[in-house]
């Protein structure tokens, strides 16, 4: 098996909810979405994980706010639940619980219809940046140590 510095795993989610938008001051109707969630997270090559681990994460997230009004549910009963509002929240909570669990959110992407999509890339942050560049010296260590290994056969 070759070694590889990075894996990579894409989820796709779906939220099935309701919210509001207030635009100069005037509350709109409460109406449903299916939003779709779709998520790039990336894992260090060094050990075998399982994709379902971080597919529990994301999904234990996500239930909390599954057919619900958004606008009642915290951080959006302060803020405006937005397409952008949402994927920026979600992102930066699911980033953390996917670093807690060893891996690295790259991407994630947020749609309330099939044309219309947010993205928030976090590659070129410190954090993900550090977890990589740790990735890499893994792999390389790993690496010298089987060429070591078979050398003194």
């Amino acid at each position: 098996m070759r070694n590889r510095l990075l894996c990579k795993y894409k989820f796709k989610f779906y939220l099935n909810a309701s919210h509001y938008i207030i635009i100069n001051g005037k509350q709109g109707a409460s109406h449903p979405h299916t939003w779709e969630f779709i998520l790039d997270v990336v894992l260090p090559n060094s050990e075998f994980v399982q994709f379902s681990v971080y597919e529990r994460i994301i999904e234990a997230f996500f239930a909390d706010y599954q057919n619900r009004t958004l606008n009642d549910v915290e951080p959006f009963d302060a803020i405006i639940p937005t397409l952008e509002n949402m994927v920026e929240y979600f992102g930066d909570a699911i980033a953390q619980r996917i670093r807690e669990a060893g891996g690295q959110l790259e991407q994630i992407e947020g749609s309330e219809t099939p044309t219309r999509s947010y993205i928030i890339s976090y590659d070129q942050e410190e954090v993900f940046l550090t977890g990589a560049e740790q990735s890499a010296r893994d792999v390389l260590s790993d690496v010298l140590d089987q060429a070591l290994g078979e050398a003194l056969k």
